[in-house]
């Protein structure tokens, strides 16, 4: 490697690590913003929680349009399961919801350190966050979400792990595991798939995430639930 090349990188390396401090302080500024606001909600309500794609999601929007209850939306972009679980209180058991929603975990399909395994990590967390659940807030009726399918034409960083076959063998997991503790599993992915099963290319820009449009397709399937 050359002098220039060196310094290259050792700047590209900087702005990784700054880029990575400040989306953390956003983290952590959302979760500050959340303990102020459930100060204020009223409990028993219908909550969403979980991480980008719910905190995308426009739902407290789509159902005051229609005249649906109240809906809170607690969604962090970019939470993992150990995320939060340690912020589980004011993410989820603060707002004692009647009814909830949860999407937490695609976030740890990735290449994870020291070489340990996505799956088992995200299943051992995930296991962690019901077993929270249904100690305390045994009245609760739980909706657990298949995961949305990606698009991988996107080419973007995060699909490297995260293809829809890691997504499967993941959902069949979260399946297990409602089944197992009485939650209920529920998959409101078919429209949002294309003929090859990857999600509708006209409606994301990352393959991950997606548009309102899609959005509105996934709220028309959850509206039997609410």
């Amino acid at each position: 490697m050359t002098e220039r090349e060196q310094i290259t990188e050792e700047v590209r390396n900087q702005l990784i690590q700054e880029m990575m401090a400040n989306f953390n302080h956003e983290k952590e500024r959302k979760l500050a913003n959340f303990r102020s606001q459930n100060a204020y909600v009223q409990k028993g309500q219908i909550l969403f929680t979980g991480s980008s794609l719910m905190e995308q999601f426009p739902v407290a929007e789509f159902c005051l349009n229609e005249g649906l209850p109240i809906v809170y939306n607690r969604g962090i972009g970019g939470y993992t399961t150990d995320e939060f679980l340690t912020a589980i209180g004011p993410m989820l058991l603060d707002l004692e919801p009647s009814r909830l929603f949860i999407n937490i975990g695609t976030n740890d399909i990735r290449e994870m350190p020291e070489g340990e395994d996505w799956f088992s990590h995200l299943s051992v967390n995930y296991r962690k966050i019901c077993e929270i659940i249904r100690e305390k807030l045994p009245e609760t009726i739980v909706y657990m979400m298949a995961y949305y399918p990606v698009n991988p034409h996107r080419n973007s960083p995060g699909l490297r792990v995260r293809t829809n076959e890691a997504i499967v063998r993941a959902n069949e997991m979260v399946s297990s595991l409602a089944s197992e503790f009485g939650f209920r599993y529920i998959d409101v992915n078919d429209g949002l798939k294309d003929e090859q099963g990857n999600l509708q290319i006209e409606h994301t820009q990352d393959g991950i995430h997606f548009d309102a449009a899609a959005y509105r397709t996934v709220f028309e399937r959850l509206k039997q639930y609410l």
